[in-house]
């Protein structure tokens, strides 16, 4: 397991917060200013950023979702459940976001060096820190049945609480995670189950969808049975940055990474605009 630790390289880290669910219109922007922040670390114009951002009532959605064969039926459920779509150009699949969900996304530099893994295990060890005084029971394995299965989901007991994408700008790179820290893990899963049986219904598909089990999930409030709340989850990070001896200090965007941005967000539009087309 890699130890997060050492790519922060004893430096001044940034740490960005967009975790006002109003700050941006769409989750679109959030993935743009990933992609700006990754082009500065890899371009060592800014050192490694740590991002808190949340979005209410959104689903990102992976390629293959946007594929998936009753695609107007599918979408057209998330937005009569008052979801707004987003097409994502990270891996995976099929998401909920909303005011109980905080994602988190590490900038490193040096991706030509950092490996698909190693990049995964800088989270997942991160995370484990953080919470080492609530829990040493955080395991990373694919979850069986729940929404965006990959091989580093972060589960306690079995029910998954988190899970981790990756994206590389040049020689940037974004690990990013999503804790359901609030609320009810299971309901999420229906959301995203009927997503599935909706848009798929029983057809053969090159691509295999997820059979989501919404048992199989859960937000760390349950699982820990304690009230956490996304802004207690913050300020657990922070000062365990900071307990860890961390040089961190609050940033913005440079202009550079406005610029940069507004590319970038450009590029998430067209995306979305070709993956969804009348129902962008």
């Amino acid at each position: 397991m890699s130890e997060w630790k050492s790519f922060f390289n004893h430096q001044q880290i940034r740490l960005i917060d967009h975790s006002n669910p109003t700050m941006h219109a769409s989750a679109m922007d959030d993935f743009a200013i990933d992609d700006a922040l990754a082009l500065s670390v890899s371009n060592q114009s800014s050192p490694p950023v740590i991002r808190f951002w949340v979005h209410d009532k959104t689903v990102v959605l992976g390629i293959p979702d946007a594929r998936i064969p009753y695609k107007n039926e599918a979408i057209t459920y998330l937005k009569q459940q008052e979801y707004q779509p987003v097409v994502r150009n990270s891996g995976g699949l099929a998401v909920v976001l909303d005011k109980g969900v905080l994602n988190f996304s590490i900038l490193l530099p040096g991706g030509n060096k950092l490996g698909i893994h190693e990049g995964y295990e800088v989270m997942v060890s991160l995370i484990r820190g953080i919470l080492k005084q609530e829990t040493d029971e955080i395991e990373a394995y694919e979850v069986i049945g729940s929404y965006c299965p990959g091989e580093y989901d972060l589960s306690i007991n079995g029910k998954k609480f988190a899970g981790i994408s990756q994206r590389r700008v040049r020689d940037g790179v974004a690990v990013q995670i999503y804790i359901s820290i609030e609320g009810s893990g299971q309901e999420r899963a229906e959301l995203i189950q009927q997503f599935y049986q909706t848009g798929v219904r029983g057809e053969e598909t090159k691509f295999h969808y997820p059979t989501i089990q919404p048992d199989t999930m859960r937000s760390l409030s349950q699982l820990l049975n304690t009230e956490l709340t996304v802004s207690e989850f913050k300020q657990m990070v922070t000062d365990f940055l900071t307990t860890e001896k961390i040089d961190w200090i609050i940033s913005e965007l440079s202009n550079e990474e406005k610029q940069t941005f507004d590319k970038r967000k450009q590029q998430m539009v067209d995306r979305n605009q070709k993956a969804l087309g009348d129902l962008f």
